[in-house]
């Protein structure tokens, strides 16, 4: 974290205050329970957020319309030709540790959002949600090789450690006194192809920033030194995305009788699903895929937060084979009348600097969210990756997985073939009763229903 972002993050400490007044004012009808917002258009469903927050009607705008322009885009990347659009979406229902939370998501994927809020509403009725995170440690690597006395030079590396740090951390003063920086380092011997190397870990923590730019300074000051000390040749000094030491940790438990479906009772699901959950764990090719599920709702709201979903995705199924074997994230089991879920997974975010400043609609979301701290967003996106992967895995043990992903995906049919609206809907109805969800159909069912404008059942005949 450098000058300008530890600034951020002491005007973000105190947005996030006047923030949560604001919210606290209004607190007697701020809930996440929202019946009947899939139903609204998009401007009603921003007008529906007057009752979660002050949203001005310029911010409404930019949410709707394009919260980035390629003007703006041109200072973040190179070579900018335009901007490319995600949908945005808000999952309801979810409340995380007794608080109310409506969460962005970007994704493109139809039925995300809607299982995520669907879940969420069966455990904020039958159970509880909650999570905890680590402090945001977060560590930078220091790669030296062609040593000729290991012992010495990790003996002497360990001794200068009081030394060492206070020098890592007069490179971020700021941050210091923030109450982060540099904390400790230790050293793993690590065996390749090129002999054996010494890697240090210097672990920093960020407070709430990502911290790459802090964290590489920091080794990029210290990388030098002890390559001298331990008389090696230095290579590399990067930070690590694999932030094993900044862990998060979702749970739900609810009774279990509020998954029936699919002519399954809610105990014959909860049973299926552990037994679902044994085999992702067990096998590394179901457990890609499973995961692959969690990620569909982690990575959707790194992406509306501004933060670098390929970081967190990297770090997640690296974790996932930390025991030597790729195993399923998630965790599940029955207790009398009841199913619990966990999920422990590393997630590396920010809420100060780079692109939550730059970009007005990253901005304008965290709001939305209450100005979260860095730990309090992680611990809502590994909420939403456990409620997600709860409703994949409920989906494919009873109906299978794409029966209300193909309702949904009968929709966009419909749209591609140049239907709108109610028409739209109504067509994606006909062809998933029929169960001919195809562009031609569609087609057909429009020119019908174009000749026929008073016909309004959706029920049309071959």
């Amino acid at each position: 974290m450098d000058k300008e972002q530890t600034s951020k993050a002491q005007k973000h400490t105190l947005k996030r205050s006047e923030a949560q007044k604001e919210l606290l004012s209004s607190e007697t009808i701020r809930t996440s329970r929202l019946p009947g917002f899939y139903k609204l258009d998009v401007w009603e469903r921003l007008d529906k957020l007057d009752e979660w927050m002050a949203l001005p009607t310029k911010e409404k705008w930019i949410l709707k319309n394009e919260t980035l322009t390629a003007e703006q885009a041109d200072t973040l990347i190179e070579n900018v030709i335009g901007v490319f659009g995600l949908p945005l979406g808000l999952a309801v229902n979810f409340r995380i540790n007794d608080k109310d939370y409506l969460i962005p998501m970007a994704v493109e994927e139809t039925s995300i959002v809607a299982a995520c809020s669907h879940l969420a509403k069966l455990i904020r009725e039958n159970g509880k949600l909650t999570a905890t995170a680590d402090p945001a440690i977060m560590e930078g690597q220091i790669q030296l090789v062609d040593i000729p006395d290991l012992d010495a030079a990790e003996k002497d590396i360990l001794a200068a450690k009081p030394r060492l740090l206070a020098l890592a951390n007069k490179q971020d003063q700021m941050l210091v006194s923030l109450g982060g920086g540099a904390k400790d380092y230790y050293v793993r011997r690590v065996k390749t192809e090129s002999g054996a190397m010494l890697i240090v870990h210097l672990q920093v923590n960020v407070i709430d920033a990502m911290g790459a730019n802090a964290v590489n300074t920091m080794v990029e000051t210290l990388g030098p030194i002890m390559a001298e000390m331990a008389r090696a040749e230095l290579i590399c000094q990067i930070i690590t995305n694999l932030a094993d030491k900044s862990l998060v940790r979702a749970r739900f438990d609810l009774q279990y009788d509020c998954l029936a479906k699919g002519g399954f009772t809610g105990k014959q699901v909860a049973e299926r699903m552990v037994k679902a959950f044994h085999w992702a764990d067990a096998d590394p090719y179901r457990a890609t895929t499973h995961n692959k599920g969690i990620m569909n709702g982690i990575d959707a709201v790194l992406l509306a937060t501004g933060n670098d979903w390929r970081a967190v995705e990297a770090g997640c199924h690296a974790y996932a084979a930390h025991t030597g074997r790729y195993r399923s994230l998630t965790k599940y089991r029955i207790e009398g009348d009841r199913l619990f879920g966990e999920i422990e997974v590393p997630i590396a975010v920010g809420v100060v600097g780079g692109v939550t400043k730059l970009h007005p609609g990253v901005a304008i979301l965290l709001k939305v969210l209450g100005m979260p701290s860095r730990r309090e967003l992680a611990e809502v996106i590994a909420s939403v990756g456990l409620v997600q992967n709860l409703a994949a895995m409920r989906a494919l043990v009873t109906e299978g997985i794409q029966e209300g992903h193909m309702t949904l995906h009968a929709r966009n049919v419909a749209y591609s073939a140049g239907a709108w609206g109610d028409t739209a809907i109504r067509i994606a109805d006909q062809m998933v009763q029929e169960g001919r969800i195809r562009f031609d159909r569609a087609r057909e069912l429009l020119k019908k229903m174009v000749a026929r404008p008073g016909d309004h059942k959706g029920t049309e005949e071959d």
